[in-house]
């Protein structure tokens, strides 16, 4: 499995012979070169979606569009998609979990907002998510933009995940010190990849005090478009 950071909150993994993004956000993301936009969405065989900020959906539509691939994420919106856009979409919910060609993926709850810009104002596009994602041995936990929350800890007990890529940043999310504190509470990863920082001054800058905060977990400062191999 290759976990490959296009910067910000957006991930490709490449695995059991798919190509998963996760917000993919490349229209303005200041860490992912432009020339680097064909390669960061090649022979992708899903898009997943965690919420509707303008840094995680931006290009959600014009991909899914272009590429002819599948959205996956909240059934209320993928629904509404699916009939207003003319794109295949894969809706379901919090509780829920479906299968992508082999993969399982489960939707979880996070802590945050989900709401998106329109002529006629603020708009809520369904609520936060999360995923657990079963592939190759591995139970693999992209938490999205969250906040430490209590039901971490049946989601670390119930999913058991070894692989963490969680927000870190601060200001929106949690903090390095805070995804440090969530880590050891209430997880047992083995890995931990932090995101949603490094991007704006207003974020953090350095994934230090994760790495200080949990001895003995490989965790992995990523570096844009360099594969992850696990």
């Amino acid at each position: 499995m290759n976990i490959i950071w296009l910067g910000h909150g957006s991930f490709r993994i490449e695995t059991a012979g798919q190509v998963l993004l996760f917000d993919p956000w490349l229209t303005g993301n200041p860490t992912l070169p432009e020339d680097q936009h064909d390669a960061a969405v090649a022979d992708a065989t899903h898009i997943l979606l965690t919420h509707t900020h303008f840094d995680h959906v931006v290009d959600i539509l014009p991909l899914a569009k272009h590429l002819n691939v599948p959205v996956v994420g909240q059934y209320d919106l993928m629904g509404y998609w699916a009939e207003a856009e003319g794109i295949e979409t894969v809706g379901f919910n919090k509780g829920g979990t479906v299968e992508l060609n082999g993969i399982k993926v489960s939707m979880v709850p996070a802590s945050h907002s989900s709401t998106f810009s329109t002529p006629d104002g603020l708009r809520t596009g369904g609520t936060e998510v999360g995923y657990m994602i079963a592939t190759e041995g591995h139970m693999v936990y992209v938490s999205g933009d969250t906040d430490i929350m209590a039901d971490m800890e049946w989601m670390g007990d119930y999913y058991k995940p070894d692989i963490g890529i969680l927000s870190s940043g601060g200001h929106f999310t949690m903090d390095m010190k805070g995804t440090a504190y969530a880590a050891k509470r209430y997880f047992d990863f083995k890995t931990v990849i932090p995101c949603h920082y490094k991007t704006f001054p207003i974020l953090e800058q350095s994934a230090q005090a994760l790495a200080d905060g949990l001895p003995g977990v490989d965790v992995i400062e990523p570096e844009v478009m360099q594969a992850i191999v696990l």
